[in-house]
């Protein structure tokens, strides 16, 4: 039986993994007082602690699910996903840095910056209604028998199959205007495409395993984008 409340260990790598995000960040700019980073850093923080206030209380299993990126019966394709995923949200940091700050290449406007960080938080947003719809929302491909999985239909469910990665639209779109990077727009297709793939073979898994997912499948035509895919 997989743990139900989140523990100190588990806050402990959130806390390590945003100050990771905040030296390849500032790394890259070569200035800690860079403002736009720590709005981009404060955005990312603030979320994580609503949400993890928020489901302490609502659904303790889903917050110590979505607090572990490694877990048991997660499929090697998958820990392979994350591990480029993780290596390529890096390089990306690191990169805004350097063309926003220490290259002074790319010129973004106040306006653009203020609409990244709207777009941030209406990911954020979108992504507490998927959690509160789906308490099997786990950032890992698995099915979850311990927990009784079973396929959610409802809310943004009942008009996209992965309404979670359809949320990290926008904020993927928002992070490099609020940090001024037109360079790290360039990056969007690529994350994209990889949750793309990720979809696909997600959805095997879940026809293949998960009971009554695969008539779901035919019931909601779209995977991420209603009209387009």
């Amino acid at each position: 039986m997989a743990e139900t409340k989140p523990t100190f260990q588990l806050y402990l790598r959130s806390f390590i993994w945003f100050a990771l995000m905040a030296v390849a960040l500032f790394s890259g700019a070569g200035d800690w007082r860079w403002p736009q980073g720590w709005a981009f850093i404060a955005i990312f923080v603030m979320a994580s602690i609503v949400f993890s206030l928020w489901l302490a209380r609502r659904d303790p299993a889903l917050l110590a699910s979505r607090l572990q990126v490694v877990q048991q019966g997660q499929s090697v394709w998958d820990k392979l996903f994350l591990i480029f995923f993780i290596l390529v949200w890096f390089g990306w940091l690191v990169l805004m840095g350097f063309d926003a700050v220490r290259w002074h290449i790319s010129s973004v406007p106040p306006a653009a910056n203020a609409l990244g960080a709207a777009l941030m938080v209406a990911g954020f947003v979108a992504t507490a209604l998927v959690l509160r719809e789906n308490s099997f929302a786990a950032p890992v491909v698995r099915i979850q028998e311990e927990r009784g999985q079973r396929v959610i239909d409802t809310g943004p469910y009942a008009y996209v199959r992965h309404p979670m990665y359809a949320s990290a639209i926008p904020y993927l779109v928002g992070i490099p205007l609020l940090l001024g990077s037109w360079r790290g727009l360039l990056f969007v297709p690529v994350f994209m495409t990889g949750i793309s793939i990720r979809a696909v073979f997600e959805e095997r898994l879940l026809a293949r395993e998960l009971s009554g997912y695969a008539d779901y499948m035919r019931r909601v035509r779209w995977r991420i984008v209603p009209g387009v895919w």
